[in-house]
């Protein structure tokens, strides 16, 4: 059944290069080919790297051809219902994104043109030929959240994320001056590992190489955001004390989940890219957030009982009449009214002063 399987995909692939290859646009044309020869039906192995790098060409060639490939290339992903064609898809466009020409990248950041979250649209993906491409499936939708938050990352911190911006002068330079948006370059890429972390459980990393080679390119996306998240957690450390209460929370939570995360990094990494120091400085930067918030929070609540306090002290100051013609404990008569000797007919009221 299985050779059945693969003969019928592989007259699939056949048959689409060559009704590609009769298109009367001839630079169409090649660009189709290239894409279909990388994102082929064939289940053991990701694209190649001379495939991927025929890719790569196209996007330094013009705007026009990048933005060609890449409709095309999204076409092919959203058209397939095969777990396989859409994981080597995925594996393109991932490669678009940490390796391509700064043209081709912005356009998979802006594809469509209105851009916005879960482009890919992959999150229903499910391949049901059989049991086997149904736990592929899975992994197609992990795999399309990884780059969908990668780009999202990107947008966040206003640049791509790869080895070019390693230098801790540049580091220091793009960091944001105001607070509220380094606190949410730290959420956009503590999302980011979350994504990572969220693999599927599943054999098929051992045993499969497309699947091994997409996690492989994950992790050196993990790499990446773990040095712009340390870069971030050393500034929060010199900030604490700018920082305002809803600020304080929100890097809190952002780093305890990240925390949440690690166990699940190390068994799907097998302790490759552990990195023990980023690790400790989360922890530590952590608890001193969570030290200094919980301080403000005690003293907020201190001053608001304080303000309480004061604020019925002087309400009962105001409902005493007080006469700088009286000694203390001596009766004030004021008249009450009506007819005889009042203005209403009584007679008058005393008050202590």
């Amino acid at each position: 059944m299985d050779r059945k399987i693969n003969f019928i995909d592989v007259i699939k692939d056949k048959a689409s290069i060559l009704r590609a290859s009769f298109s009367i646009n001839r630079h169409v044309s090649s660009i189709h080919v290239s894409i279909l020869r990388a994102t082929s039906h064939d289940p053991s192995s990701p694209p190649s790297e001379d495939r991927i790098n025929d890719i790569l060409e196209l996007g330094k060639s013009s705007r026009l051809a990048a933005c060609t490939c890449i409709d095309i290339l999204m076409d092919r992903l959203h058209a397939t219902q095969n777990a396989f064609v859409a994981l080597k898809c995925l594996f393109t466009v991932h490669n678009v994104v940490s390796r391509g020409s700064l043209v081709f990248r912005d356009q998979i950041s802006y594809h469509p043109s209105f851009g916005g979250r879960n482009f890919l649209n992959m999150a229903m993906f499910s391949d049901k030929s059989d049991m086997g491409t149904w736990e592929f499936s899975l992994w197609v939708r992990w795999y399309a959240a990884v780059v969908e938050q990668n780009l999202t990352a990107a947008r966040v911190i206003g640049y791509y994320l790869n080895l070019e911006h390693k230098s801790a002068e540049y580091q220091k330079n793009k960091l944001p001056v105001l607070n509220s948006e380094l606190v949410n370059e730290i959420e956009a890429l503590v999302e980011f590992v979350v994504r990572i972390s969220d693999a599927p459980e599943s054999l098929s990393l051992q045993r499969n190489n497309l699947v091994y080679e997409i996690v492989k390119a994950a992790s050196e996306d993990y790499r990446a955001v773990q040095y712009e998240i340390s870069v971030r957690v050393k500034e929060m450390e010199e900030r604490v004390e700018r920082l305002s209460l809803s600020e304080l929370s929100r890097v809190v939570d952002a780093l305890r989940r990240l925390e949440d995360c690690k166990e699940r990094l190390v068994l799907l990494f097998v302790n490759r890219k552990r990195n023990d120091g980023l690790w400790e400085s989360v922890r530590k930067t952590r608890a001193e957030l969570a030290e200094t918030k919980a301080q403000r929070e005690e003293t907020r609540l201190v001053l608001r009982t304080m303000s309480g306090n004061r604020g019925r002290d002087d309400m009962r100051e105001s409902t005493q009449c007080w006469n700088p013609f009286l000694e203390p404990g001596q009766l004030l008569l004021l008249p009450s009214g009506g007819g005889g000797g009042g203005w209403l007919g009584m007679g008058p009221s005393p008050i202590a002063v």
